[in-house]
């Protein structure tokens, strides 16, 4: 009894301090907001059913997020013929205030229309805050390619905000 006691006060502390940034994250991977915050829940209580799994991953974190953002995709499989998601990968409700990242919605927006693969690296790197090593095991490309990714992100990213008039 008293270990199931220590792990709950430790996903707990895990749930507490990882939970927006997972938010955010998942929504800058082109997860809509108001599916992004469903996903997360679903990811973290599947997390915690795992926990003693979870927690000895490279990033628990990361491993929220990619099951988030894959609770998603099999949200839209099961709906495929309702509604599509837009083509370009922009979500209508992607400034939701609690989203920001530091009030940046111009950020949050410029990150949504990015290709896949760079709103994923994007959103690892410097959401979550996890090293190049540990982007690329989480999306099981190489490191190479993770830098590719982030540099063609930040390129288009600097090009679109600066566009905008937002940056210096």
């Amino acid at each position: 009894m008293r270990q199931q006691t220590v792990s709950f006060e430790e996903f707990g502390a895990f749930y507490a301090s990882h939970k927006d940034r997972c938010l955010r994250a998942t929504v800058a991977s082109g997860v809509a907001p108001g599916r992004a915050e469903d996903a997360v829940a679903e990811a973290f209580a599947r997390a915690w059913a795992r926990w003693r799994t979870v927690r000895t991953t490279r990033s628990p974190a990361a491993w929220v997020v990619r099951t988030a953002v894959n609770a998603d995709i099999s949200w839209w499989r099961k709906r495929r013929g309702e509604v599509g998601p837009s083509e370009d990968g922009s979500h209508e409700n992607a400034h939701s205030e609690h989203l920001d990242l530091d009030g940046r919605r111009d950020l949050i927006a410029a990150v949504s229309r990015l290709p896949k693969r760079q709103r994923e690296v994007v959103a690892l790197r410097y959401i979550l805050d996890l090293d190049t090593a540990t982007t690329s095991a989480v999306l099981e490309i190489s490191q190479g390619t993770v830098s590719a990714h982030l540099h063609h992100a930040l390129a288009t990213l600097r090009a679109d905000l600066a566009t905008e008039g937002t940056l210096s």
